[in-house]
């Protein structure tokens, strides 16, 4: 597995969209073209399922931050 496989779940709190997604991208590719041994496609799918919540976390909060910024009295002049 690379490197970033190795994070825990803490670790994933410090990136951004953009890398959780690659890493994400990363996990889906590897797990697609098979050949991985039980315990490593277990690890992945763990890792992907971590991820995919990671970006979903950043999603979320832009959702909340656009709703915001669309309340009357929060609009640029």
């Amino acid at each position: 597995m690379t490197e970033n496989s190795s994070q825990t779940p803490d670790a994933l709190d410090g990136l951004s969209y953009e890398e959780a997604r690659e890493q994400l991208v990363a996990v889906v590719g590897r797990l697609e073209a098979g050949g991985a041994s039980l315990e490593e496609s277990l690890a992945l799918w763990e890792r992907g399922e971590a991820l995919a919540k990671r970006c979903e976390e950043w999603l979320e909060g832009a959702r909340k931050r656009l709703a915001a910024a669309r309340e009357p009295g929060n609009a640029p002049e």
